[in-house]
């Protein structure tokens, strides 16, 4: 947690929780644990890492950033 003078601390993570609370938990009642586990792990792993665009990582999803970074590291060797 962030510390007195270091007040960024936790913004990437505030930054996706707002977003999976705007795109996919705001508008939906779950009527157990399971299934709201079951949406938010089909949101992370399905959208959020595979498809969703990222400003911060040059609009590439964070898969195919870290594919990218990957293949150009092994380039340079």
């Amino acid at each position: 947690m962030s510390r007195r003078g270091n007040c960024h601390d936790n913004a990437v993570a505030e930054s996706f929780f707002q977003l999976l609370k705007r795109e996919r938990i705001k508008r939906k009642i779950y009527s157990t644990r399971d299934p709201a586990r079951q949406d938010i792990f089909d949101y992370i792993e399905m959208f959020y890492n595979p498809i969703r665009r990222h400003s911060y990582a040059a609009n590439l999803s964070p898969v195919n950033y870290e594919r990218q970074y990957f293949s150009e590291a092994t380039n340079c060797l």
